[in-house]
């Protein structure tokens, strides 16, 4: 247990912050498995509704600061290349 009342606040606010982006990253992950799915089925208009929703989500998980904004485009710019070669 940290001695400092500072140290303490910040083991706190650590705690919060991890289960934060853990959940956003699960559901991250969760998304972008559906969306996959999604394109395997060939139906474009389900897998453009499901990339739109992980584009949404990737890009408030950037704004948290839950992921990197390079790691964040360079997803979206892989699932922009499965749609255009679905819509093909």
């Amino acid at each position: 247990m940290a001695n400092i009342k500072s140290a303490a606040k910040r083991a706190r606010q650590t705690k919060v912050r991890t289960a934060r982006n853990r959940s956003t990253l699960r559901s991250l992950k969760t998304l972008a498995g559906k969306t996959k799915a999604a394109l395997g089925t060939k139906d474009q208009k389900s897998a453009a509704d499901k990339a739109r929703q992980l584009v949404s989500e990737l890009d408030r998980a950037v704004k948290h600061g839950t992921i990197h904004r390079n790691a964040a485009n360079r997803r979206k710019s892989s699932l922009a290349r499965q749609l255009a070669a679905l819509a093909s």
